[in-house]
């Protein structure tokens, strides 16, 4: 992924390596005629972190919390739905900022099926929309400028996409192995590009 410049929040770090928050953010999803939905929300435009950006659910981890308790608090903080057992988020995976960006957060994503009947709603404050989209149409409007995707929702939605319900989809999470992914940014000129382990010169950067 190329980008000319990096998205609000996400300016490249020229001194010592910023040391990771720790984070959680949940993959709220529900059944329908055309597939899953995913549940999005988008963060407030003035915020200096990702702002305007559409993402699943999440923030910091406070402390005395672990992981998967602070992903329901902030769903329902900025979602205003109440998913009640930490046991129902299912870990998905493990996402680390760049070491070559400013602000960095160590982030575990977790999936989940939405309770029958959920009416999401956004608290207007950290989030000022919010909505229910399938995977592969909230991509294509990222293709069309039309939804602000960050690398890793973007990578998230690709993978979530291929499956044709939330049992599949969670049946899926059961077996993944969750390992950090960190990926890593090289400059070219007056753009840079997000490289992922294993890919072409990632080992250089």
């Amino acid at each position: 992924m190329r980008f000319d410049k990096p998205p609000p929040g996400e300016e490249l770090n020229t001194g010592e390596v910023t040391e990771p928050r720790q984070a959680a953010t949940l993959i709220l999803l529900r059944d329908s005629d055309a597939g899953p939905e995913v549940l999005l929300v988008q963060r407030n435009p003035e915020q200096r972190f990702m702002g305007g950006a559409w993402v699943f659910p999440g923030g910091a981890v406070h402390d005395g919390e672990d992981h998967a308790t602070a992903a329901l608090r902030e769903l329902a903080e900025e979602a205003s739905v109440a998913l009640g057992d930490p046991a129902d988020a299912v870990p998905f995976s493990r996402w680390v900022t760049p070491r070559e960006v400013t602000i960095r957060f160590d982030t575990w994503f977790f999936v989940a099926e939405a309770p029958p009947g959920a009416e999401a709603a956004c608290d207007g404050r950290e989030c000022v929309d919010v909505r229910w989209i399938r995977p592969a149409d909230a991509l294509a409007a990222a293709e069309r400028d039309e939804l602000f995707l960050v690398f890793p929702t973007i990578k998230t939605l690709e993978h979530v996409a291929r499956h044709d319900s939330v049992a599949e989809a969670l049946a899926s999470a059961l077996e993944r192995a969750v390992e950090p992914i960190e990926p890593r940014v090289r400059q070219t000129g007056n753009s840079a590009e997000v490289l992922l382990p294993g890919e072409p010169g990632y080992e250089e950067t």
